[in-house]
């Protein structure tokens, strides 16, 4: 008996679905699908969700990628919907997500399939991810931004960095995220169980943290120290304006805190993220001149998170123009900020 064919799934390695959301991403899909499909591991199938572009990408698959996607159009309804739909059409026995602008190496299903081939227990993992902006590939690693001690307690399973956390982790992605959907590799049965994508959040800015919050009470929750996937930093993405990351990120923290019952044992931290979090954006609004924003966000601040700083922020905010445009560019000239933050 022969073995199984170059590329293809084996018994060691289960065969893996590939969801691609997109939407009006014509221009980019293309270079995302052709990454997928010049994987060392070939996928299971792929599975390209439209939803709703009105950027001619239906007939651009239907010419380029005939026969080689499953291409499914729904109703516009964000990302979150369209991840779910693609879940519920998929058939293999994990799935993976992509951005219709990200990138993967050639390994990342090679890598994964390895994972579950060495822990075939794994709910979720995620590789590393590197940044590609304005055509140049960045060298600065997701993971090696982690604050001190965010890795201790992984398990090593496979020789090129594969590992698992054998405990829940949502402790650590209440103050530092470094998992984007990219980047995602999941049992497809127990992402169906847990209800999927969690679409409860609406569409606010940076939607995925409230389900990477959801995977990390789970365990074991892989990771790949490599990084094999580049997200593309672009005008027509959310990730590339900080601020609006930041407050996206602390409505989801309070969302889920109200929702889930299981965190509320990290009530204080998560409110504490989330001031943080706001307290962020404001330095960021405050460095942009944005002086409506300083005082819509301040508003939303905790009094433990209004030192003095903030407060002068709010002062020179609330004057006539042109003076806060003046007096905020002296002080950030004279270093008087701490700068601002970001999504972990």
């Amino acid at each position: 008996m022969t073995g199984p064919a170059e590329g293809m799934p084996s018994p060691e390695h289960p065969c893996i679905s590939v969801v691609v959301p997109t939407y009006n991403r014509a221009a980019l899909l293309g270079e995302t699908l052709d990454a997928i499909l010049n994987q060392s591991l070939r996928p299971h199938e792929i599975i390209v969700v439209d939803d709703g572009s009105t950027d001619g990408t239906a007939a651009m698959l239907a010419a380029r990628y005939g026969g080689l996607v499953t291409a499914c159009r729904i109703p516009n309804s964000g990302d979150l919907a369209a991840r779910n739909f693609g879940l519920a059409s998929a058939s293999g026995d994990l799935v993976a997500f992509c951005d219709s602008d990200d990138l993967w190496h050639p390994d990342f299903l090679g890598a994964m399939a390895a994972l579950w081939a060495a822990e075939p227990r794994t709910r979720v993992a995620f590789a590393n991810f590197t940044i590609l902006q304005d055509g140049q590939h960045g060298t600065a690693r997701k993971f090696d931004a982690a604050p001190p001690g965010y890795w201790g307690g992984l398990r090593p399973v496979t020789p090129d960095g594969g590992a698992v956390f054998d405990a829940p982790i949502v402790d650590r992605l209440i103050h530092f995220q470094p998992f984007f959907p990219s980047c995602m590799v999941a049992d497809r049965r127990f992402l169906l169980g847990i209800g999927g994508w969690d679409a409860s959040v609406g569409r606010v800015v940076g939607t995925d943290f409230a389900t990477a919050l959801l995977l990390a009470e789970h365990a074991p929750f892989g990771v790949v120290s490599r990084p094999l996937v580049e997200i593309r930093k672009h005008a027509g993405n959310y990730s590339a304006d900080v601020q609006a990351m930041n407050l996206g990120d602390a409505a989801i923290l309070e969302h889920v805190l109200r929702r889930r019952p299981s965190l509320v044992q990290h009530a204080a931290a998560i409110r504490d993220s989330a001031a943080r979090r706001r307290a962020d954006a404001l330095d960021i609004a405050f460095g942009r001149h944005d002086h409506a924003a300083v005082r819509q966000i301040y508003a939303q601040l905790p009094g433990g998170h209004r030192g003095w700083r903030t407060r002068l922020k709010l002062g020179v905010s609330t004057l006539p123009p042109p003076l806060p445009r003046f007096l905020g560019g002296t002080l950030l000239a004279l270093g008087s900020w701490r700068a601002g933050g970001g999504r972990g």
